[in-house]
């Protein structure tokens, strides 16, 4: 299959700040895969798949999850390397079930020994560059690097990384942090990609803090100053900024290359869940991944929530599967060293501090 279709790409992640704590956690711990009896599971997820009005796939694949099961989802939500590192801060009391973020922060989690081996029913159906080979974790939503801008305030979507730079764009663009959002590292790794390195990709990034307002920790947050003319142009990734677009009408999806002639590109973000070490109700974990990967929840992955589907074997015909393939054609997919990029994040996250002075 051709490498820019959806349907072929290899996925990877990233996503926000502001935590958000969506119903009271249990204060137990350790792993009780027993403890069925409890009709409860937590879920620290990277933000995205939750809609703002109760209308995101989250939604919905939850409230399903307990009708079937009558287990009761609890959610925490926060940026992909936020929740991971609450979990290593809880590891002498386990308090989430599941783990949902994005890479490399899904790779850091499993070298910090906060998942258990868990294959999902279904993932036989998943791309292999979209799970750990060792079962480790998997992923259940397909997605990918982007950026948006205003529709209203710029005729038409800068063409590349270079026009960012114009005086235009003083303090009207934004981006999420690096280390902590997921898709704030994702524009680290795609700029080092599309300037050849991680100094070149460093001095640019230094020349755009002239017209950044300053880091975020929230993706999500940046689209509502988009659509509202506060920014002009901001970081995001393509599910979550889809989704948003639906109430954000001035709100545009774009992928930058180079004025030297680089093509626009992205790489794989994808929403990788494990089930966590030491679970408080592992069965009930077991349990939602088995859903989460479902032919019944993955037909939904678009429809809902604007993503694309984690499992090779469906394929959607509704009108956001049908829109995002558009969106899609003519951006060449790269796919992202994961694992070098998870052992080397920190340097990369230290030199940007230094070129930014952030």
């Amino acid at each position: 299959m051709h490498r820019n279709s959806p349907r072929a790409l290899k996925p990877v992640a990233a996503v926000t700040g502001g935590l958000v704590l969506a119903a009271t956690l249990s204060a137990c711990g350790g792993d009780s895969s027993a403890d069925s009896s409890a009709k409860t599971v937590t879920v620290y997820s990277a933000d995205g798949l939750k809609g703002e009005k109760g209308d995101g796939w989250y939604d919905k694949v939850f409230k399903d999850f307990e009708a079937k099961t009558g287990i009761k989802v609890k959610y925490v939500e926060g940026g992909s390397g936020e929740m991971v590192q609450r979990a290593v801060r809880e590891k002498s009391n386990t308090q989430a079930d599941v783990l949902v973020t994005l890479p490399p922060f899904i790779q850091q989690a499993q070298d910090k020994g906060l998942l258990q081996k868990y294959v999902p029913a279904g993932a036989d159906k998943v791309d292999g560059g979209a799970k750990s080979p060792d079962g480790m974790w998997t992923s259940v939503v397909n997605n990918y690097f982007g950026f948006i801008y205003n529709k209203k305030d710029l005729k038409e979507a800068p063409k590349n990384w270079e026009d960012l730079l114009d005086a235009k764009y003083k303090n009207k663009i934004q981006y999420s942090t690096p280390g902590v959002a997921g898709d704030g590292t994702a524009l680290v790794i795609k700029a080092m990609h599309d300037f050849g390195g991680k100094e070149a990709a460093m001095e640019y990034l230094r020349k755009l803090q002239a017209n950044n307002v300053g880091p975020s920790a929230s993706t999500g947050k940046l689209a509502p100053k988009v659509d509202k003319g506060e920014l002009l142009a901001a970081n995001g990734d393509v599910q979550m900024n889809y989704a948003q677009a639906k109430t954000m009408p001035n709100l545009g999806i774009w992928f930058p290359g180079t004025a030297s002639g680089t093509k626009p590109s992205s790489f794989g973000l994808p929403y990788a869940a494990g089930l966590v070490s030491k679970a408080p109700h592992s069965a009930n974990g077991k349990k939602l991944l088995d859903y989460l990967l479902s032919e019944e929840a993955q037909k939904e992955v678009s429809e809902i929530g604007g993503g694309f589907t984690a499992r090779t074997d469906i394929k959607a015909t509704d009108a956001n599967a049908v829109a995002l393939g558009k969106l899609m054609l003519g951006v060449d997919i790269f796919q992202p060293d994961w694992m070098d990029i998870s052992k080397n994040l920190p340097a990369y996250v230290d030199a940007w501090k230094s070129a930014t002075g952030s």
